[in-house]
């Protein structure tokens, strides 16, 4: 078993399933994948079914029905930590996210808790995008910056990388979040537990095929969502004082 494995939500993602399980192997052969299908009607899980047989770096969790983002990925980080796996990264199914960015990604939290792949460090390195849904994506950043006091410039991108530890302290049945919002949560959660968050530059582009799952409800619920962590946390707009025992800035600084 690889030390590392990339979960990955799909729903109708017949057409990238494959190529991306070859381009993560290329980039990353350190890392497992494990796909989380919500019984996509187009045949996407049997075709999963098919890597998993032949593959044994490939593995596969079937839900009944669409339930949504962050379901899926609880469920699947569930698994991995069950199966031993020390580091669990996230990525998106439909080539958004390049797999030529997992090692570093990987190398970056050998020194962080949470590796965050960015697409605002540095600049704005987005392809292909409109620009209202550009403006969206850099507003909701701002606003979670400007409310919670997160300090990462890229607050709702699905492409990270969490050490073990992180993901066993949090409370993964109390994660209330299940559209992009998750991000923000998880982002936020782990941030308020101590742990060392790092950025990482990406570039993200825009689907190669299928349809985007963004709509206005997700929208919505990332809304209210900030609020909620701002409340959750006393209204704190900072961590708490000192790293998390468990955290590898705490291991640091007791050597």
């Amino acid at each position: 078993m690889n030390p590392a494995i990339v979960v990955i939500p799909t729903y109708n993602e017949k057409d990238n399933v494959q190529p991306l399980v070859q381009a993560i192997a290329r980039a990353c052969p350190q890392a497992d994948v494990l796909f989380v299908d919500d019984n996509s009607p187009d045949g996407t899980g049997a075709l999963i079914d098919g890597m998993v047989a032949t593959d044994p770096r490939v593995h596969v969790l079937h839900r009944p029905s669409k339930q949504g983002l962050g379901r899926a990925y609880v469920a699947g980080f569930q698994w991995a930590l069950a199966a031993g796996y020390q580091f669990l990264c996230e990525m998106d199914a439909d080539f958004s996210h390049d797999p030529n960015d997992l090692p570093r990604l990987l190398a970056a939290a050998q020194t962080a808790d949470l590796a965050l792949g960015s697409r605002y460090i540095g600049g704005v390195r987005v392809i292909n995008w409109p620009m209202d849904r550009l403006l969206l994506s850099k507003g909701a950043a701002l606003y979670t910056q400007v409310i919670t006091g997160l300090p990462v410039m890229d607050p709702t991108g699905g492409f990270k990388c969490f050490r073990r530890a992180v993901l066993e302290t949090i409370d993964l049945a109390a994660i209330r979040s299940n559209g992009y919002s998750f991000q923000i949560e998880m982002n936020h959660t782990a941030w308020q537990l101590g742990f060392r968050l790092t950025e990482v530059p990406i570039t993200f582009v825009e689907r190669r095929a299928g349809a985007s799952k963004m709509n206005k409800k997700i929208v919505s619920e990332a809304r209210w969502m900030v609020w909620k962590l701002l409340f959750r946390a006393g209204c704190r707009r900072h961590a708490r004082g000192g790293p998390h025992p468990r955290s590898i800035a705490a291991a640091g600084s007791a050597a």
